[in-house]
């Protein structure tokens, strides 16, 4: 009769073999995939959703692209007015590889100024453009631009004609805000909603640093 010790050092290497043969398995499917994705594109790239997280990825990214070393640029266009961390460490740091523009004046029940909404979203539009025009940056990121379309500060149907006939190839843009339009979810090539599960300024937490700006 077999040691129980014998059986159990058995089972383990029957165990290491098969998790060893179906990662093995899963490897070359894996491979087989990657191989047939030769193509490079300059990507629309939408963040929208209620969950918090929309604008935090989209300055994650921002950073993977200064760390490549590829010219970027940020347009706010509703939180310019806010002190944030992200603009303190754009500008203080890394101001030679990121241009940060903040074209925003606040939440639209802060300004309670339709007109001068307006107006700020067609400025920051307008800086966008040229920014997407420039072939030396290769990512930009509309912050909360999603905003301004839907209360139809923007025309969608401009933004996305630029988008599609005059952004270069290589370029990638992100859009960013809740309430993304269907008509730029359809367009874009990534779109990620931000799901809602929990906040704590529903348990009367307000905004922190390093949470929220």
């Amino acid at each position: 009769m077999a040691e129980p010790s014998a059986n159990l050092d058995t089972t383990k290497v029957e165990d290491t073999d098969r998790h060893a043969s179906k990662m093995a398995k899963k490897k070359a499917a894996r491979d087989k995939i990657m191989a047939s994705k030769s193509g490079e594109k300059g990507l629309i790239i939408v963040h929208t959703g209620a969950g918090k997280g929309k604008s935090s990825s989209g300055f994650g990214m921002v950073l993977r692209c200064i760390a490549h070393g590829m010219p970027c640029a940020v347009v706010q266009f509703i939180k310019g007015a806010w002190d944030t961390g992200e603009r303190r460490l754009l500008e203080g740091n890394f101001s030679d590889l990121c241009q940060f523009h903040a074209m925003g004046e606040g939440f639209t029940w802060e300004t309670q100024d339709k007109e001068r909404d307006i107006a700020a979203a067609r400025a920051g539009w307008e800086k966008a453009k040229d920014l997407i025009r420039n072939p030396e940056i290769q990512f930009v990121l509309l912050d909360e631009i999603n905003i301004a379309l839907r209360y139809d500060y923007l025309d969608i149907n401009e933004v996305l004609t630029f988008l599609i006939d005059e952004k270069p190839p290589l370029t990638h843009v992100v859009l960013t805000g809740r309430n993304a339009k269907e008509a730029l979810i359809e367009a874009a090539d990534l779109v990620t909603e931000m799901t809602l599960v929990k906040h704590p300024f529903r348990s009367g937490i307000k905004g922190q640093r390093g949470v929220e700006f």
